[in-house]
């Protein structure tokens, strides 16, 4: 007689292994870039302003100018990985993230740390484009939410240590170990390259970035979490200066609870959106991250900032999950690459133009009105947020009388 098989049981069988072997080599290309680049993002703006006669505007400027160069090579990543292949670009992503790193430790000019941001953010973007490719191919779609989740997970352990650790770091070592640690993290993690999947063949036609950024499904997710980038950026580059120099186990706090709180919100958001859908997490997302940045423009009260800082990772985290698993279940596979690029290159214009703009509004406002413009201009991002989750409703409706 054969036993008989529950519900239960039948439902563990269906569901697909999350991870594979592939997807673990994966993490390793992961925190070997995340790892690198969030060393060093709070540290080189105050290298940078650390010399004679510099202001506030340098740190803005190496933020966005590395910021800046990531969204420029996220924008031609896909044409470039569409000759070279996603592992190729991978590499070679890894290799300009981390060598250029080493001339740091060696000259402190402006010209030499503005090359290596520049040089530095076309490595980044590389690895972000291949590698978002790369990661949606190897998650099954019945758990892209989950996944995506547990990738952000991996990125963000490196940035919940990193962003701390450097500043901590450069404060007691100096500015060369901690550049030299950075370079290293990046180089080793090639190894993990050539065991990731190489070229396939993809189903449906190619989708260019400009068609994914005019249309609505991917362009009203890309411009909201576009504007919530922007408080991300400000948050790394100039809580250090706004709080003060006198107050460095308040900054480390709040560099380490707001990738932490980022994190757990990212994973949270995710396991919901296989369950429910993600597109009504956006809103109350984008509004959490602006109610961080309020409480973050308190920079005299040490708990204010630190508890904005949690606020605003943990809508932050939200938003980034919502986002991208939205944008991703909207595409066949050949978009992919496409998807990858316009999220990723959202991220990275949000916290470049944040940082410039930030640097210069905070020269004349001060550091808390400056916080205050940044949770205004944050709101503006409920107009497309709120236009997206009704555009999903009117879809389902449409989908289900059809269906009837």
């Amino acid at each position: 007689m054969v036993p008989s098989v529950g519900p239960e049981h039948r439902a563990a069988e269906a569901r697909p292994r999350l991870v594979t072997r592939p997807l673990l080599l994966r993490f390793v290309t992961v925190v070997g870039s995340s790892a690198s680049f969030h060393l060093l993002l709070s540290v080189v703006p105050a290298y940078a302003q650390s010399g004679p006669g510099r202001g506030s505007d340098k740190a803005g400027l190496v933020t966005g100018v590395l910021m800046l160069a990531t969204v420029a090579g996220e924008l031609v990543g896909p044409w470039l990985a569409a000759r070279c292949g996603h592992r190729t670009m991978l590499g070679a992503g890894l290799l300009l993230l981390g060598a250029p790193a080493l001339a740091l430790a060696v000259s402190r000019s402006m010209g030499c740390i503005v090359a290596v941001c520049l040089v530095r953010g076309l490595g980044f973007a590389f690895t972000l484009v291949a590698g978002g490719a790369l990661t949606a191919s190897l998650i099954p779609p019945e758990r892209r939410g989950e996944g995506l989740a547990l990738i952000g997970v991996v990125a963000g352990v490196p940035s919940l240590v990193g962003l701390p650790l450097g500043a901590w770091l450069a404060s007691h070592t100096g500015y060369g170990p901690v550049c030299s640690a950075a370079a290293l993290i990046a180089l080793v993690s090639i190894a993990a390259v050539p065991g990731l999947p190489g070229r396939e063949a993809e189903q449906g036609p190619p989708l260019g970035i400009l068609t994914g950024a005019r249309s609505g499904t991917l362009g009203r997710p890309t411009a909201v979490f576009a504007v919530t980038a922007v408080g991300a950026g400000i948050v790394v580059t100039f809580l250090p200066l706004a709080v003060g120099p006198g107050r460095s186990g308040v900054v480390a706090a709040a560099l380490f609870v707001q990738p932490a709180a980022a994190t757990a919100s990212r994973w949270f958001a995710g396991r919901r959106a296989d369950r429910r859908g993600a597109a009504g997490l956006v809103v109350p997302g984008l509004v959490a991250s602006v109610a961080g940045i309020l409480a973050v423009a308190l920079t005299d009260s040490p708990v204010a900032v630190v508890v904005g800082a949690a606020v605003f990772g943990t809508g932050f985290g939200i938003t980034q999950s919502a986002t991208i698993t939205l944008m991703y279940s909207r595409v066949a596979a050949s978009g992919y690459g496409t998807v990858s690029a316009l999220w990723n290159a959202a991220y990275d214009a949000g916290m470049g133009i944040g940082a410039v703009a930030f640097g210069t509004v905070a020269g004349s406002m001060g550091y808390p009105w400056a916080f205050v413009l940044t949770a205004l201009v944050m709101l503006t991002a409920l107009v497309p947020a709120w236009w997206d989750r009704t555009a999903a409703r009117g879809q389902r409706a449409t989908t289900g009388r059809d269906r009837r």
